[in-house]
């Protein structure tokens, strides 16, 4: 029988690793980007990866130098944006889970960043109009119809800002690559997308391929995979998966010397819920038949689940190579220590994501508190919402007002909104698709909240330069593991950094 799991959280926000124990909501991620189909009709270059030659970096100074200088959705006084923001009635109803309050916060959220980037001017004399769309994530038709209207119809929209990730796949080539429309966004895969939206489409998160590149770096070096050790991939069936896998992942194993993994394909499209929940146990049943002892899991977290559902019923723990390839790290984190511990606790990987803080602010735990850039988005968000939110309190009496998670829904849209703000000032008085573009690829050390900074440049479209390896571990009861606290109470389960940041690795 399938083990319970307790009404969740966004993202892959499992938080339960950053709160106290009885505080934390031990809860399952509905990850709303990975569990959204991604169709990504790409084609794989002879040599994939980030650009770095100076004539593909000149290619890409031409692309911003002739990208559309249309003004659309720009007027004297105000510059139209779109936020979309996902509606998880249906993945709540297809998964089995509840939502996480602090969603209700994101309507909230968007105004409260949008009106601190008004404030004072506004962006060089004009004030960012908020145009807050909900859609649904496991509408195809309905999130392209919406892109249409953006990119075509009216009103006339400037930009799209997603600070969560979850306006995901092909969607985003048909604002950027069809509508030529300025994209900011956090879903990301690998390079060859950002290729086709250029030079629109631009991530807070992790290039895919440098992710996958550092994961085979780091396994390497640590004797996980190699000198005869057997290596199982288990990837998803989606265009995007396969391209990860063919495009990237193999051929950075063949450089460091891994020429035969084992590669199981298991569905991985939401609406093949049934085909994934049979394939799941019959790809366990394989992996231990072949003696395997390492799994690459490259597949969203609706197949993801079943698959360690299969680990449990067959009781197999093979090693597992986690990362921020479809969050599959992040998203351990909210199944420890129910329902999966033995599949997960103590497993590691590569992530470009901080928990270096505490979550919560300075002025409230003494030591520690929150990274640079989330005390800064908590100071804006505590000025500008002293009331409580539905009167929740969460931690010592303080207020769901009072406090913001160093990577919930409310950083990530202060995270975006904060970085196009500050683009589009750079861009000067004469806003342009041209001009903005520009400006993005020329911004350096952008204080993150998700991640410690952003920079980009000419063919540099993802933020993240860094990653830091870590290992999760079950808190529950407490060691000195998880060091940090709120007080004298020990936070619950938690990642443990096994080497710091180092350069993203790129193929």
């Amino acid at each position: 029988m399938a083990k319970s799991v307790s009404p969740g959280s966004a993202r892959w926000w499992g938080r339960g690793r950053r709160r106290p124990p009885g505080k934390g909501r031990r809860a399952l991620p509905v990850v709303v980007m990975v569990v959204v189909t991604a169709v990504v009709a790409v084609t794989v270059d002879s040599a994939p990866g980030s650009a770095s030659t100076s004539s593909s970096t000149a290619a890409a100074q031409r692309l911003l130098d002739h990208a559309s200088n249309s003004s659309r959705g720009v007027t004297a006084t105000r510059i139209n944006v779109v936020f979309p923001v996902s509606n998880l009635t249906n993945l709540a109803s297809n998964f089995g889970f509840a939502g996480d309050a602090e969603f209700a916060a994101q309507d909230r959220a968007i105004h409260t960043y949008v009106n601190a980037a008004n404030a004072h001017g506004g962006i060089n004399g004009r004030k960012i109009n908020p145009i807050i769309v909900p859609f649904d994530p496991t509408n195809e038709t309905g999130m392209r119809a919406l892109c249409k209207q953006w990119t075509q119809g009216s009103p006339a929209v400037f930009a799209v800002v997603d600070g969560l990730g979850s306006w995901t796949g092909d969607n985003e080539l048909c604002i950027t690559q069809e509508g030529h429309t300025p994209f900011i966004g956090e879903w990301t895969t690998v390079s060859n997308y950002t290729k086709l939206g250029a030079p629109y489409l631009w991530w807070t998160g992790a290039d895919q391929a440098s992710i996958l590149a550092s994961l085979v770096v780091w396994a390497k070096g640590a004797g996980l995979i190699g000198a005869g050790k057997k290596l199982a991939i288990v990837a998803g069936d989606r265009a995007s998966d396969q391209l990860a896998l063919k495009g990237y992942l193999l051929p950075d194993l063949k450089k460091a010397g891994v020429t035969s993994p084992l590669i199981e394909t298991i569905p991985a499209n939401p609406s093949d819920t049934a085909s994934t929940s049979s394939a799941a146990p019959l790809i366990v049943q394989r992996l231990q038949a072949a003696g395997v002892k390492v799994v690459l899991p490259l597949m969203p977290f609706n197949a993801f689940f079943p698959y360690l559902q299969a680990e449990d019923q067959q009781q197999y723990y093979p090693k597992l190579l986690l990362s921020d390839y479809e969050g599959s790290i992040n998203v351990s984190l909210g199944l420890i220590p129910i329902p999966y511990e033995k599949e997960l606790n103590g497993q590691e990987g590569v992530t470009a994501e901080t928990l270096g803080g505490v979550d919560g602010p300075k002025a409230l735990v003494g030591k520690g508190g929150y990274d640079p850039g989330v005390q800064n988005c908590y100071n804006v968000w505590h000025k500008a919402n002293p009331k409580p939110l539905g009167g929740q309190t969460l931690i010592h009496g303080e207020k769901a007002s009072s406090y913001i998670e160093e990577q919930g829904p409310i950083a990530g849209w202060c995270q975006g909104i904060e970085l196009f703000a500050a683009a589009a000032k750079k861009a000067g008085r004469d806003l342009t698709r041209r001009s903005f573009v520009k400006a993005m690829a020329s911004m350096k050390s952008f204080t993150g909240t998700y991640t410690p900074s952003l920079s980009y440049g000419p063919g540099k479209y993802a933020g993240p330069d860094e990653y830091q390896v870590v290992e999760l571990h079950n808190n529950v009861p407490a060691s000195k593991a998880c060091a940090l606290t709120w007080e004298k109470i020990t936070q619950g389960t938690c990642w443990v950094v096994i080497k710091s940041w180092k350069p993203l690795v790129t193929s």
